[in-house]
């Protein structure tokens, strides 16, 4: 009886539509911040829904997303770099940049603030008084959207980062936090992943509010002329969802302690 059972269910199982056994995919390369922050869960289940689609999320630092892209892995691309993302379309890996949305870098560190930082409200500054006491910083150090702004921000400062108390962590900003928030360090943090976290952290915002924090985020879908067989119908597809009315409620209303994560693009 039972084998009879058994044949009978692989039997139902092979009758099921095609359609319910594979469904539609779409290869999503993105920042680890919205993943870290849970906004993908809220984003994607309308999507997926909508298109009666899969989105196969794949976080890692925006370098490493623009490299898949680069080489087609991936279908599209949600990163936060902007100079990147232009060179990104500009060499033809991708068709066009949409603004998604934004929110701010923050300097973290502990409460005792062991560099003096806190009233400075240079940011440019404020790196070179870490790097002049050498209280320990902690880096993405993974070509990240946020590796990116660091390195940006360091050479503003004419600094050059290196010695015991700077340390690469080449891991998402989720892994950093947790890292800094061992170590008592400083570390450069997206809003987003910071508020997600906040709660688990006894880091502080040290310095928030200079311009050169502005983090702005794109979506772009990867060229069907240089990579055929990525799913570019797809990948409008959700581009134009993300700007759409209701995705944008989605993003503005996305709160943590009562606190906005993310902004939609203007």
């Amino acid at each position: 009886m039972l084998r009879s059972f058994a044949v009978l269910s692989l039997i139902g199982i092979l009758c099921l539509p095609c359609q319910a056994l594979a469904l539609e995919r779409l290869r999503l390369a993105t920042t680890t911040s919205t993943e870290n922050s849970g906004l993908l869960d809220l984003l994607l289940p309308p999507f997926e829904a909508a298109q009666d689609c899969h989105v196969d999320v794949i976080a890692v630092g925006t370098g490493k997303a623009l490299k898949l892209g680069e080489t087609g892995d991936v279908d599209v691309v949600l990163v936060h770099a902007r100079a990147q993302e232009e060179a990104f379309v500009a060499a033809g890996f991708g068709v066009a940049r949409s603004d998604v949305m934004y929110n701010d870098f923050v300097v973290l560190g502990p409460a005792t603030d062991p560099a003096g930082l806190r009233g400075d409200a240079d940011v440019t500054t404020v790196f070179a008084r870490i790097a002049a006491s050498t209280a320990d910083f902690i880096s993405r150090g993974d070509e990240s959207g946020t590796h990116f702004r660091e390195r940006q921000l360091w050479r503003e400062a004419g600094v050059t980062p290196e010695g015991s108390w700077y340390l690469e962590a080449g891991r998402g900003m989720g892994e950093v936090l947790v890292m800094a928030n061992e170590r008592m360090a400083y570390t450069l943090c997206d809003r987003g992943t910071y508020l997600a976290f906040k709660d688990k952290l006894e880091l502080e915002v040290i310095l928030s509010g200079d311009r050169r924090l502005f983090n702005a985020y794109g979506v772009i879908p990867v060229n069907p002329a240089q990579q055929p067989h990525v799913n570019y119908l797809l990948a409008k597809a959700f581009c134009d969802y993300l700007v759409s009315a209701p995705a944008r409620a989605l993003i503005s209303g996305f709160r943590k302690s009562g606190e906005q994560l993310f902004f939609v693009a203007q």
